[in-house]
């Protein structure tokens, strides 16, 4: 059963879980169960979502219901008028904030800009040593996307070498293999914690928060972090 943060006449989001695909994809053959799909038999209705999140990154995932909705929504997330907000653990001490302004390659090989502003909330040292380091430290860190690029988040904090906690592909193999043998986990921890704008039908600021997943709590409570 997905968690329904929101709902009304033209909208509902969910509190998409780690490791659930938003649709079926030729890239991930694997999966069996998809966001869409779920939400849909759930509450007995045809939805479209009007965002993407990663398969391993959980958190607010908006749909709509009407196909003029969706479109609508869609036009405000490639404007940039969704302000979006992100939790993060980073390896290392990162910058107390920072903005990130470092284009991205598409697949076709052509540059984006793209930019992302962080401000770092708590940091951790965890007695376990790692590699010739003695200790394990981390970041928790409250990131806000100025743009929607693919994995922007995980390509600019992998950029400025700090990156996320889990991701494979643009991460650290090295701290993913710490992570698996020394707590069990393989979750990515990358939140997304709230999305504001404007309702696309009444024109009414909306604000959606989504709660942390027991994966990244977990982590949370090992490092001794509190929001």
């Amino acid at each position: 059963m997905l968690e329904i943060i929101y709902q009304d006449d033209h909208l509902i989001a969910i509190n998409k879980p780690h490791g659930l695909l938003v649709h079926r994809s030729k890239i991930a053959n694997d999966a069996t169960e998809f966001a869409l799909q779920m939400l849909r038999d759930q509450i007995g209705r045809q939805v479209s979502p009007v965002h993407r999140l990663d398969r391993k990154t959980s958190g607010v995932l908006l749909f709509a219901f009407e196909k003029d909705v969706e479109i609508a929504m869609h036009k405000q997330f490639q404007e940039g008028l969704v302000a979006k907000k992100y939790l993060a653990i980073l390896r290392g001490y990162a910058p107390e904030q920072m903005d990130i302004d470092y284009p991205l390659a598409k697949e076709n090989g052509n540059m984006q800009e793209a930019f992302t502003s962080f401000i770092s909330l708590q940091r951790a040292e965890i007695a376990v040593p790692f590699g010739k380091h003695e200790t394990s430290r981390y970041t928790l860190i409250e990131a806000c996307p100025k743009t929607g690029r693919m994995h922007q988040l995980r390509r600019h904090f992998a950029h400025i070498f700090h990156p996320i906690i889990g991701d494979r592909k643009h991460g650290c193999n090295k701290q993913n293999k710490f992570f698996k043998e020394q707590f069990d986990m393989t979750t990515m921890l990358l939140h997304a914690t709230e999305i504001a704008f404007k309702h696309p039908v009444s024109g009414v600021d909306v604000k959606l928060n989504a709660k942390i997943q027991t994966e990244f709590k977990k982590v949370m409570e090992l490092m001794s972090f509190n929001l």
